[in-house]
């Protein structure tokens, strides 16, 4: 097997190490779907890509996203972590600022903002729809929230490339400080088909106006550091909910300090189209020597 170079990422990082890892294998040319999966469970992390030559003419490149267990259609920091690996290797240039992704989802647009350390890719959502709102939407639900008080909004299930519960909690501080069951969340989240919870509150810090804490039971990960597609579908629900709100033109989102991460996400809302995104650091640029393929 070739040489073939191999990034490991950090993803939507406000400070160095504050995202999420992503790695990425730049070259899966000639790669079986077997040989992806086997990579992604040796590598252990929540998401590896595997990005390959577009398969549709409109596309700059296509990606291919894997957790240990599965291939899945679409993730929001696999996404803009294999747009910075893209610019890195030089594989494809913008057009009039954007990228064309093709992945399980469609073809999706990255805008390209800036350049060197301080570009910004900012990745835009896949369409989302209100499935249902109330504590009572469904019978494990309430028992999910149970030990946080609940903010303005009524949780609700929202389905947009990932389907995920949303919870608004009452402040920045209670969120932060929850302990929640997360066998509660599985079970909530295998009962609906869901990802699991994604709690978010209001903020007045200067930095961030949401506080946001993933936990992606259904995925069997406790809790996430920085979640694209979650804070797309937060956007839009906030966007249906409060079309004429604060948020509703965008706001930027901190995420993972519990846990021991500091990410950084921004939300920008434009004639109602999602775009989230933010900043990617190089961990690791080097050389994959695989020989675990069938």
């Amino acid at each position: 097997m070739k040489p073939i170079r191999y990034m490991h990422l950090d993803v939507f990082a406000a400070s160095p190490s504050g995202g999420n890892h992503l790695g990425v294998v730049t070259d899966a040319s000639g790669w079986s779907d077997a040989d992806m999966q086997r990579y992604a469970r040796w590598t252990d992390l929540v998401e590896t890509t595997f990005l390959l030559p577009p398969a549709d003419p409109k596309a700059s490149y296509r990606v291919r996203i894997f957790t240990p267990q599965k291939e899945i259609a679409f993730a929001g920091h696999p996404s803009v972590g294999s747009a910075h690996a893209i610019l890195e290797c030089g594989l494809a240039e913008p057009k009039d600022g954007l990228l064309w992704q093709e992945c399980g989802a469609g073809i999706l647009p990255i805008r390209v903002e800036g350049s060197g350390a301080q570009r910004i890719l900012m990745l835009q959502s896949p369409e989302a729809r209100v499935v249902k709102t109330g504590l009572h939407a469904h019978p494990l639900l309430a028992p999910t929230l149970d030990g946080i008080e609940l903010g303005k909004l009524p949780p609700a299930l929202v389905d947009g490339g990932r389907r995920w519960w949303l919870a608004e909690c009452k402040d920045e501080a209670s969120l932060r400080a929850w302990q929640p069951d997360h066998s509660a969340i599985g079970a909530l989240a295998v009962a609906s088909g869901s990802m699991g919870l994604c709690a978010f509150a209001r903020s007045s810090h200067p930095d961030y106006q949401l506080v946001v804490r993933a936990f992606p039971s259904g995925v069997g990960i406790v809790e996430d550091p920085a979640s694209g597609a979650a804070n797309g579908l937060i956007a839009a629900y906030l966007t249906h909910a409060e079309p004429n709100g604060p948020l509703a033109r965008g706001y930027s989102v901190s995420q993972g300090r519990e846990m021991g991460h500091d990410a950084l996400l921004i939300a920008h809302i434009v004639d109602g189209m999602i775009w989230i995104g933010g900043r990617t650091n190089t961990v690791i640029d080097g050389t994959l020597h695989w020989n675990g393929r069938d």
